[in-house]
């Protein structure tokens, strides 16, 4: 059984508006640190969030590495301007959208996200920010800390019933505080260590689980 808090706000049952919030990278769109390590060759940059919970060991260890090889933003920007929604993921966020509210909730950037946004209709998308120096990205700035968590009891303190969707351990928190929470395309390891979350890997599966909450 989900834990959930005394601060809780009225049950999902008398919410009559609903919101979906999703994660971004390995749900709607390729990982972009992926992209990254298979244009420089450099390996050690595939690890993600499904490999390391801790999100700032994470970061410091690209950080570390790009400063190692000498790589900027422009180059990772590059990269991503070539880099387009997962296949299906375009029509599937346009469909929500005509159903109900949809924010993505991502653990990337501001100067990453823009123009994959754009592929995928300019949802909103509540992220965080690199900071960048004559193109050497020397640190980053989390928006809030547990962002997805706290977003999600967020919406729920405005009355919103809120279903949730994510991949990796960095989204557990969120998917676990929504009404109703689910995987996908989950790798083994979280889809093992969390259970009690519906996994899956099809558009068309995913769409009509959220479909059953949103009636």
């Amino acid at each position: 059984m989900i834990d959930r808090s005394p601060a809780d706000a009225s049950p999902a049952a008398d919410r009559a508006q609903t919101i979906v919030t999703l994660d971004m990278e390995g749900v709607l769109v390729p990982e972009i640190w992926i992209a990254v390590a298979e244009r420089t060759g450099i390996e050690a940059l595939r690890r993600t969030t499904r490999d390391e919970p801790d999100y700032d060991v994470l970061m410091r260890y690209r950080l570390d590495l790009l400063a190692e090889h000498g790589l900027g933003l422009s180059l990772i920007q590059e990269v991503i301007a070539g880099l387009e929604p997962l296949p299906g993921a375009a029509d599937f966020v346009a469909e929500l959208r005509r159903r109900t509210q949809v924010v993505i909730l991502s653990d990337t950037f501001e100067q990453f996200a823009a123009p994959l946004m754009a592929q995928l209709g300019m949802p909103t998308i509540l992220c965080h920010r690199l900071v960048v120096d004559d193109d050497r990205i020397t640190d980053y700035r989390i928006r809030i800390d547990d962002p997805k968590r706290r977003a999600v009891k967020a919406f729920q303190s405005l009355n919103y019933k809120v279903i949730a969707a994510g991949d990796s351990y960095n989204d557990t928190t969120m998917l676990l505080a929504a009404d109703a929470g689910f995987l996908f395309h989950a790798p083994d390891n979280v889809k093992a260590e969390f259970p009690q979350l519906p996994a899956f890997d099809r558009f068309e599966d995913l769409f009509t689980a959220i479909s059953a909450e949103l009636s």
